[in-house]
This record gives structure tokens, sequence and C-alpha cells, in this order.
């Protein structure tokens, strides 16, 4: 029989382990997909497991603390999220197996004090042997990037992140990601990943996926004109009509005559607000609001092309684009205020209209990559798997090491950790052996996700690890457990996200470690008051 704290702190690890399996199946390229059906009812076919989590309404408050350390490696990194709750689920795994043969149940009264102890050497082994990992991680750096404006060598590294979620199509994906990303990178340095807008057509195919240098709207255009050359675009926050008095106003026509020269004169008030606006160079106009027939009208007597966006997130990512300034009264833009683009067109894909602002240099702000697919759910996978690729090249940005993929840093660090734990005196050792155990779950998952016997590419990966070959990982494109050399392969991680997800992994482990119980604030019980009488506790004679 377990005692009451020791069954809160095993109540936990349970909960982090089943959490940490539903996605453990979906890592590496040969990982399942999850169908997801979200609260409200949306369906999601994946096997990302930043998406998984954020669909998922985990209600566990120890489980929580997995999915809040995956989100900080999302946020961070944009990459390696499964990596932190397959590593973490895990290490608290082995921690179970620690706090089971450290707890003298025989002595019953020092139950409490012998727990705590032990369970304290266990976060202090662990917490160890996560800076002792963090220390090697820098000499297991095999390679980093030379060029990030060289498309070819961008597009090599963003293959592994890539590969993870769309296998097989990874290197036309990786090839479009790098494309978008060199042509929009600064000469700072400084990306910024929301300049890198997807959108997604249904039909043909993933190879009819391309990259344009501007923007893509999913829209049709309001008015006649559908192609402007040399573009000089005019960008309003308010709708594309007349001014609206603040306050009603009676208007008491008595005759005809007095109706003609009321509407002829609000007609007159708009032809010259348009022409204006036709005058001071503007060929295109793009508004935020609503478009009036009349207005529409002079917009076509004018031959300006008419452009509406609902998103007023579309209406700035556009401004930034083009250059322009959103104005937020029909006044006549100036000649800074104006936006600058090589084309704005009107195009059919599919059987979808969009308009296209488009630049033929390849130094603007903004690209978007156009997916196309069969259906909706395999866009949204591509556009993760985007996602990743883009991500991937931000952090490259920040820092150009890499290590080698495919199991083999984490067998190399599983290795010297287990060295280090034998040099350690007392029970810490312990954990930090149990620490550079759970390095193996990585290479362990890849092989049972390939139908592969584990113990065996495990055991192979020790053998040539020992003989100092340290990039050597597991091979999933063999039928067999087989093993090749990842740097050569073109398998590489990065090097910030692998540190990253360390130490995400490890602190979310020890957090829930050191919980040993859950008060949760809920209402007291007792008897209900009545509810058909309002005064119920009220005295009668007041």
């Amino acid at each position: 029989h377990y005692s009451g704290l020791e069954e809160a702190v095993y109540r936990n690890i349970q909960a982090c382990k089943e959490l940490a399996q539903t996605t453990r199946t979906a890592y590496g390229p040969n990982g399942m997909n999850k169908m997801v059906i979200n609260h409200l009812e949306k369906l999601f076919v994946t096997n990302d497991a930043a998406t998984i989590l954020r669909e998922l309404e985990v209600q566990h408050p120890a489980a929580k603390m997995l999915v809040m350390a995956s989100h900080m490696q999302e946020q961070e990194v944009g990459d390696g999220t499964n990596f932190v709750l397959v590593f973490a689920g895990v290490l608290l795994e082995l921690a179970e197996d620690l706090l089971r043969m450290g707890l003298s149940v025989s002595e019953a009264m020092k139950w409490c004090s012998e727990y705590l102890l032990f369970a304290a050497q266990v976060i202090e082994g662990y917490e160890k042997a996560c800076k002792k990992a963090l220390e090697i991680l820098p000499d297991l750096v095999c390679s980093s990037a030379k060029d990030l404006r060289d498309v070819e060598e961008v597009a090599s590294l963003l293959h592994t992140s890539v590969m993870s979620k769309q296998y097989g199509n990874e290197q036309f994906l990786a090839k479009l990601i790098a494309q978008a990303c060199v042509s929009i990178l600064p000469d700072s340095g400084h990306f910024n990943v929301d300049n890198i807008r997807v959108c997604k057509i249904v039909g043909a195919g993933i190879s009819a996926s391309s990259v344009l240098h501007g923007m893509v709207f999913k829209k049709e255009t309001e008015g006649d004109v559908t192609s402007v050359k040399d573009a000089k675009i005019a960008v309003y926050s308010c709708p594309f009509d007349g001014m609206i008095t603040e306050t009603k106003g009676t208007v008491l026509i008595k005759n005809a005559e007095e109706l003609m020269n009321f509407s002829k004169g609000e007609e007159n008030l708009m032809d010259l607000q348009v022409k204006a606006i036709a005058e001071s160079g503007a060929n295109v106009v793009v508004t935020g609001g609503k478009v009036a027939d009349m207005a529409l009208h002079y917009a076509n007597k004018y031959n300006l092309m008419l452009v509406r966006l609902n998103s007023k997130w579309d209406l700035r990512r556009l401004c930034k684009t083009v250059g322009a300034t959103a104005l937020p009264r029909l006044t006549p833009p100036t000649l800074e205020e104006m936006g600058h683009c090589d084309s704005v067109y009107l195009s059919e894909v599919g059987d979808t209209q969009v308009v296209v602002f488009k630049h033929e240099k390849e130094d603007g702000a903004i690209s978007t990559i156009l997916i196309r697919g069969s259906t909706d759910n395999l866009m949204d996978d591509i556009e993760r798997a985007v996602d990743d690729g883009v991500n991937t090249f931000k952090v490259l940005t920040r820092d150009k090491r890499l290590v080698p993929g495919g199991g083999a840093t984490e067998i190399e660090l599983a290795k010297q950790i287990t060295s280090y734990g034998e040099t350690c005196p007392g029970l810490d050792q312990y954990a930090i052996k149990k620490f550079a155990e759970a390095f193996e779950a990585i290479p362990r998952a890849l092989a049972e996700n390939s139908g592969v016997k584990a113990n065996e590419v495990i055991s192979k990966l020790y053998a040539v690890h020992q003989e100092g070959n340290k990039n050597v990982g597991f091979d999933i494109e063999a039928e067999t457990a087989a093993v090749k050399d990842m740097l050569e392969a073109g398998v590489l991680d990065t090097y910030l996200g692998k540190s990253w997800g360390i130490k995400l992994a490890t602190n979310a482990a020890v957090t829930v470690l050191r919980v040993d119980q859950i008060i949760m604030a809920k209402p007291a019980g007792g008897p209900k008051p009545p509810s058909g009488k309002k005064d119920w506790d009220e005295d009668q004679n007041d």
C-alpha cells in the first residue's frame, strides 16, 4: 500500500506518461497521424505535436506542465515540441522507477522523510545531468550554416524539419521555403517569420505550389479594372463611400427639382473625391470597408482598380509589403502615403479568384507561398511543415550551429552522461544514469515508428559511438536496424532547438516531481439553497 503523498506523485507521473505516449507514436518522419476533433468539432489529421496539444483540452494539472513546456519550445524555437514531450515523459517514467526502488516501505515511521529525501536527490541528479548535457552539446556540433543567402544551402538545412511532417515532399517544399526566406532576409539579419505568408487553394497537387514575391489574397476585384502594371496604391482603412454625418438630419423636399438637386449634390461630391484620388497618381485603391455602388461607378469611370480587404491585419501587411500608409478618410494620398508595386492583377488559380500584389525584384518585405493540394486537411498539414521550415530558418539566423539528427546526438549524450554519472558519489549517480537512459527514447521512438526492433538499433548505435563516430544515427530508410552518418546524409538538427528542448523538458519533469499535492479551489459541499423562494433566509417578521 502506498502512502497518500506517494500516490499523489505517482498519479501525476502517470498522467504525464499518458500524454507523452500520445505524441510519441507521431515522432519522426514515419510517425503515425492523429485524428483530433476539438471542442468546436473541427477535425485535424496531423502528426504535429504542437497542433495536437493546442487542440486537446488537457485537464490534469501535472500534464498541463508538460503542455506549457511544449508551448514554450514552440514560441522559442518553433520546432521540436514533440522532443520536449517525449523526453520529459521518459524522464518522469524513469524517476518513478527510482522512487519505487529508493523508498523503504518497511520503515513505516520514516516513510515521509525518506521519500522526500530521495525525491530531492532524484531532482538534484536530473539538474546536474541537464547542466552536464548542455556543457557537452557544443562539442557535438558537426556543421554550421555558411551562407544564409544561398538558396541551395538553406534548402538542404531545412530538409530535416520539413521531412518530419511531409516525408517524401521535403526536397520540393524545402526549396520553396528557402526561396521565400532568402528573398526577404534583411541586411540586418533580423528575420520575422510573420513576413512569410501562406495562401492555400484547393486543387492540383503539392507539386503545383509556388512562391510569389508579394501578397496573394483570395478575393475578387470590386470594379471593372482587373490588372494594373507599375501600380501606385492608395490604402484606406475606412469604407469606400461618401461621408456620413454624425448626427441625424431631416431634409424637407417640396418638389421633384429639389429631390434631383439633392441626389446630384451627393453624386458630385463623390465624383470630386474619386477624381482627386485618381489625379494624385493612384491607380489602385485598397479599402478596409464596404464599397458603395456610387463610389464603384466613379472608380470605374476614372479607371481605378478597386480591392476590398475585410481583415485589418491583411491591410497592415499589405501596407508593409507595398510601403503605403493606411488613410482613415477618403482624402487624396500624397506621394509618401502611396504604395508601389510592379503589378497588381486578378488571376484564377484552380477555380479560385485571387488578387496578386507582385514585386518583380526579390527584395520585397513579404513573400507568399501558394500551397496547392487535394484536400483542406492535406494543405493544413503542408502549412504546418512550412511553418516549421520558416522557424528553422529563423533559428539559423540567430545561431548557425547544427548537430547530427536521427538520434546521433542523443546517443552520444547518453554515452557521455553515463560516464559522468559513474564519477559522481552518492545517490545522485542513479538519477544521472537514468537521465542518460532517457535520451535513448528518441532513437527508440524513431525505430519503433519505422517498424524496426528498437533494442537492436540502440545497441548498434552504442557500438558505433564507442568507436568515436559521433555523427552516426538511425537510418530510417533502411528496412532493417541500420545506422549511417547523419552529416553525410544531411540529417541535421539546430543546436538551439536541441539545447532549449533539453532545458525545457528537464524543467517540466523536475517541476512535476516537486509537486506532492494538488489542491483545487472548488465550492464547498453542503445543501444548496432552495431555488424557488427568493428571500428564503430572511426573517418572516421583518
